[in-house]
């Protein structure tokens, strides 16, 4: 498995509580909750395909689809 990247991000308390419930709600970390999210809005977008989808780190199969 690739490296990971670490990267600092600030944002609004507000916004972070919300990530947290939504988090907590899915069984996820902020931090997985937050590059599911990230990975999610790169899939609609067109940015990430499939060739370039990494690896669910739980599982080690393909990440999420939420297309289907």
């Amino acid at each position: 498995m690739a490296e990971r990247k670490a990267l600092l991000i600030r944002m609004d308390p507000k916004v972070h509580e919300a990530l947290e419930r939504w988090a907590r709600d899915e069984l996820r970390s902020v931090n997985a909750q937050i590059e599911f999210v990230v990975r999610r809005a790169l899939q609609q977008a067109g940015r990430l395909t499939d060739g370039e989808q990494p690896a669910d780190r739980r599982t080690g199969g393909p990440a999420d689809r939420t297309d289907q």
